[in-house]
């Protein structure tokens, strides 16, 4: 069966069966006839014809950093449902933190004709872009905001500056910071910044000792405040980037005084271990589904234009303060 055949059971022109299958201008009647058809023989289109013909997949690609994050599970889950409402099916593109598997992925999309792309990125840099540049498809950046390309990101600048004050307000003395590398602009360099703001507006200088830089794990969170504790034993809070790296300092100070001794900490993406975690971890909520949602419509509407406009989302965020700063 193909669309001659349809086109001559149905009574009508092959053009009109083409339109049919292209979601093209076809009148009721005749769009009667041609599914009674369909329907009759079971005919499925071939997708690679279908691709031939529109020059469409109906493939988005998705880059990730790291599929076990919960936070990016649900802003994948967000993509997913919007996507596939509009008939776009995604391939999913795991990269474990690794610059060069990124890269490897935008090469492949570029070279296997997806529709459009959905980069969760974490690090831009200039082979990043050199890359992006060669690439015809939209491009929407979920995570980091970028002056070339539609970006939908958290105010993590915000968020860390409004978490730090927290401290201050509670009485915190010695506020330390566990956060991650500031080449990543948004958990890096913003929470980072937003953190050293909030000290100086207070009248409070930096102490760089009190600061430790490290990976987006629960171990390295564990690593950075035994050394935070050991050199600092009078230190009274402890602001981590995000809610693992925060764990794994929870982690730290029992295991050295059996309980918090005292110290307030926070971390931020109100993940589900925030809520079980003894005592419970107070974090700032971040809207990882609503983002991943926002991307998805953002990339159909770049879709739908002949000339894309550069479009930019920055959502807010949420105190939710439970037992470890209260």
């Amino acid at each position: 069966m193909n669309i001659s055949k349809i086109a001559k059971l149905a009574g009508v022109s092959n053009a009109t069966v083409s339109r049919f299958l292209n979601n093209g201008y076809v009148s009721q009647d005749n769009r009667d006839k041609i599914q009674k058809i369909i329907d009759e023989t079971g005919y499925i289109p071939s997708a690679h014809a279908k691709t031939l013909r529109t020059k469409k997949t109906n493939l988005i690609g998705i880059i990730v950093p790291k599929i076990s994050s919960e936070a990016v599970s649900r802003m994948v889950e967000g993509i997913s449902t919007t996507l596939s409402k509009e008939g776009y099916n995604i391939l999913l593109g795991n990269t474990n933190l690794n610059i060069e598997k990124e890269i490897e992925y935008l090469n492949i999309f570029k070279n296997n004709q997806v529709d459009g792309i959905i980069f969760i990125a974490t690090i831009l840099t200039p082979k990043h872009l050199e890359v992006m540049g060669r690439i015809k498809v939209p491009i929407i950046l979920l995570g980091q905001e970028s002056e070339n390309y539609s970006s939908v990101y958290h105010d993590d600048y915000g968020a860390a500056k409004s978490l730090t004050k927290l401290f201050i307000e509670k009485g915190c003395c010695k506020i330390a910071f566990i956060g991650v590398t500031t080449q990543d602009e948004a958990a890096g360099a913003k929470r980072k910044k937003g953190y050293e703001d909030a000290l100086k507006e207070a009248g409070r200088s930096i102490d760089e000792s009190l600061i430790r830089e490290g990976e987006f794990s629960s171990e390295s969170g564990y690593e950075s405040m035994s050394e935070l504790v050991n050199a600092h034993p009078d230190v009274d809070g402890v602001f981590c980037a995000t809610d693992n790296i925060a764990v794994g300092a929870i982690t730290a100070i029992k295991e050295k005084y059996k309980d918090l001794h005292g110290i307030a900490i926070a971390g931020i993406g109100d993940s589900k271990v925030s809520k079980v975690i003894t005592p419970q971890l107070t974090s700032m909520h971040y809207y990882y589904k609503t983002s991943g949602v926002t991307a998805g419509r953002m990339l159909l509407e770049n879709l739908q234009e002949e000339k894309p406009i550069i479009r930019k989302v920055k959502l807010g965020f949420e105190l939710q303060q439970r037992e470890t700063l209260n």
